[in-house]
């Protein structure tokens, strides 16, 4: 159910309905557009007489029930595009925020994990100076085999804020359990939540507590509403900074290692507000097609991408395969530029590329 309130409503009436929905043993999540302001109603069960209750309080112009499962990530609650804004911790001071959402193309660079001090220091400074605005790196790595590497742990996490720390590229890293949440989020300014932890509901509902924004990649064979599902178990915590993440999903195809799912960057749009940025690392899985998944990505309409890069790949302990150069990125972000700008987006320089 939404509250459509009127254009003159004042914060009065506004406090005045979330009283109401709170009596009655539900959730109202307040959505502040231009020109007017929606409550949604979370929650069940939802009595029979409450709609016609609402209605008749001062400053409401509507009430609507909405059938669709995903509420708070759907536009019906929330019709304008969400922008998430991110001030990277421990950043150098004047370091502009990072927004995801906007106009401008978000561009995410590193490697798939964190091997050593020297190793993240020279793929933070290789990707800013490209015109990345945030950096990835895993210090937690989920992998098939359990004899791979899996990462340095929170010395991995040391590492990450030491790079943002010089370069004032904003953070992102995986977490893999409710329990690691607490001492991911002293160093992170993104969660992101891998795609074998897409349905870990307890998780999600953990990182919707921590207020701090969230990377929901899909899972390997998740519905698209599967997927915004899950952004309701991070939302109804109360966390409103919700991205989505497309990195290919599973078919019967083996020339690539998933099928990155194109469409589904504009069926996103259409049923959701958040932002939608596209990995076509994990789902080329083979570098030589990591620059025509990004471009493609873009041209369907994606915020942002996020994109594997070491300083030298071939000799990376995880993923080398799908990773590209430092060298390759400088050659790639031109050409995101360029359709970007074909697409009516822009990719934000860095203050490195500015200079």
């Amino acid at each position: 159910m939404i509250i459509i309130m009127g254009p003159n409503a004042d914060r009065d009436d506004i406090n005045h309905v979330i009283d109401r929905v709170k009596s009655s043993g539900l959730q109202a999540h307040v959505i502040e557009g231009e020109a007017q302001t929606i409550v949604g109603v979370v929650g069940t069960p939802i009595p029979p007489s409450l709609q016609e209750n609402l209605e008749t309080l001062p400053g409401v112009n509507e009430v609507v029930r909405v059938s669709t499962k995903f509420k708070l990530s759907g536009r019906d609650f929330h019709p304008h595009n969400t922008r998430i804004t991110i001030n990277p911790q421990g950043a150098p001071a004047g370091t502009p925020p990072v927004v995801i959402g906007g106009d401008a193309i978000t561009v995410i660079a590193g490697p798939c994990s964190v091997e050593s001090e020297e190793q993240i220091m020279e793929s933070a400074r290789g990707v800013r100076a490209a015109g990345a605005v945030a950096l990835r790196g895993g210090a937690y790595k989920p992998r098939t085999s359990p004899y791979e590497f899996r990462g340095l742990g929170e010395k991995g996490l040391e590492f990450l804020a030491k790079a943002r720390a010089e370069t004032g590229l904003a953070i992102i890293t995986e977490v893999m359990t409710p329990a690691d949440v607490e001492l991911v989020g002293q160093y992170t300014d993104i969660f992101q939540i891998g795609a074998r932890n897409s349905q870990n509901y307890l998780l999600l509902e953990e990182v919707g507590k921590a207020g701090k924004p969230v990377m929901l990649k899909r899972g390997l064979s998740m519905l698209v509403e599967e997927w915004l599902m899950a952004a309701e178990y991070v939302m109804a915590q109360g966390n409103p900074d919700v991205m989505f993440c497309e990195r290919g999903i599973r078919t019967y195809e083996t020339a690539t290692r998933n099928t990155l799912d194109v469409s589904a960057v504009p069926v996103v749009k259409k049923l959701s507000h958040l932002p939608i940025l596209i990995d076509p690392s994990h789902a080329a899985g083979k570098r030589a097609f990591v620059d025509s998944l990004s471009l493609a990505g873009i041209a369907a309409g994606a915020d942002g991408l996020m994109i594997e890069v070491h300083p030298d790949p071939d000799h990376a302990l995880s993923d080398g395969a799908q990773t590209i150069s430092v060298d390759e990125f400088n050659i790639l972000m031109p050409k995101i530029a360029a359709v970007a700008a074909a697409v009516g987006r822009t990719v934000p320089a860095t203050s490195a590329v500015a200079d």
